[in-house]
């Protein structure tokens, strides 16, 4: 029979086995969130930006722990990489995943925002980041890891501007971590391979203490949340503006056309002659007040309406308006331009026959009524 000094033995013998057997496999790594991805090909460690990518970081590993709150319910409970395959593979470019065909879908059932940061860059080889549908927002389950350096698919441009990621052919794609331990395994993956298991490793308290699942479906909320408050600005902003309108169309001239402006601001210079080439800014609205275009920054900025593309590009300039008999003009526009003196600041009204007539064009609806801020800089000829 055992005495109290021999159990006491055992359990230490016990315990020392067991806190050996626990041993850290990464000793050597800094505190951080870690994955770790064995494949058939061999094991990778990666480590993830959880910090500065905090929601694309988050998916990933409640995906890999089985308690992403937004799966379809077909992959609930599930680890959703395990088993799945490197289903493309580009030489000198990159490996991809997350993608289960087996189940005969593409992504995980949702798809979330994008996610960017100047200091996360596809600069070296081992890169991970989103995959896409090509458009902004579109990310699911599928990533990718680079083979080589790919800066053509940063967000930012070599300047650290970001790029104009709405329009096609632009790529922008969020990084979320980087390959740490294993860069040769990544080499050796093709079409095919499986991902046997995704092991996420936390070192270090602020790790530990990363919720994935909450930090995730916060992140829908925020969403929520900032687009009901622009959706409200923006009310705002459209009703201030059809009240000034209104205001100004009470007291407008009408033309025999049925034209109609009024002068907000009486300039100083010549008045513009029938067939006048002049330098003019201009911003054009629906009749209810809303915003089509602008020239000029400053209405741009005011109606929190920027196009950062145009503006990146020093693009927010006047036009050269040529406002005669036969200039390509918009009739209502050279007819009201015709009523002003250098320096003017006008409303025009335009009835839709003076505007894009019955057939309208790709943005503006047929028989759309429109309005016109104008304002006369330079009277070119």
């Amino acid at each position: 029979m055992l005495n109290l000094s021999n159990i006491l033995k055992v359990c230490c013998a016990i315990l020392l086995i067991a806190c050996v057997s626990c041993k850290d496999q990464y000793p050597k790594l800094d505190d951080g969130l870690y994955a770790e991805i064995n494949t058939t090909k061999g094991t990778m460690v990666a480590k993830l930006a959880y910090k500065k990518a905090p929601v694309t970081v988050a998916n990933f590993v409640s995906l890999a722990e089985a308690n992403n709150p937004l799966v379809d319910s077909t992959f609930l409970g599930k680890k959703f990489y395990d088993g799945l395959t490197f289903h493309r593979v580009i030489d000198s470019f990159i490996i991809q995943t997350g993608k289960p065909i087996k189940y005969g879908m593409s992504d995980a059932g949702y798809r979330f925002s994008d996610e960017f940061d100047k200091t996360l860059k596809h600069d070296k080889k081992g890169v991970l980041a989103m995959a896409n549908t090509g458009h902004i927002n579109s990310n699911g389950s599928q990533f990718y890891i680079t083979l080589i350096p790919t800066p053509w698919l940063d967000a930012y441009d070599e300047e650290g501007i970001l790029k104009f990621c709405e329009e096609d052919y632009v790529f922008c794609h969020s990084v979320f971590g980087e390959v740490v331990l294993g860069l040769n395994i990544i080499d050796s993956i093709k079409v095919n391979d499986i991902i046997k298991s995704v092991k996420i490793i936390r070192k270090g308290n602020a790790a530990i203490n990363f919720e994935a699942p909450k930090v995730f479906i916060n992140h829908f909320a925020e969403e929520e949340h900032k687009q009901k408050k622009a959706e409200q600005k923006a009310e705002a902003i459209i009703k201030k503006s059809k009240d000034k309108f209104n205001k100004q169309q009470a007291k407008a001239i009408t033309l025999p056309s049925g034209l109609q402006y009024y002068i907000s601001k009486k300039g100083s210079g010549k008045k513009l002659p029938s067939n006048a080439i002049a330098k003019v800014h201009y911003a054009v609205y629906f009749e209810n007040g809303k915003l089509i275009e602008t020239s000029n920054l400053k209405i741009a900025e005011a109606l929190n309406a920027i196009n950062e593309k145009r503006r990146n590009a020093n693009k927010y300039q006047p036009i050269t308006a040529d406002i005669g008999p036969d200039a390509q003009m918009v009739p209502g526009f050279k007819e009201g331009l015709q009523q002003l003196h250098v320096g003017d600041k006008a409303t025009l009204f335009l009835p839709y026959y003076l505007a894009y007539g019955e057939a309208g064009n790709n943005r503006i609806p047929p028989k759309s009524n429109l309005i016109f801020e104008v304002e006369v800089l330079e009277l070119l000829r």
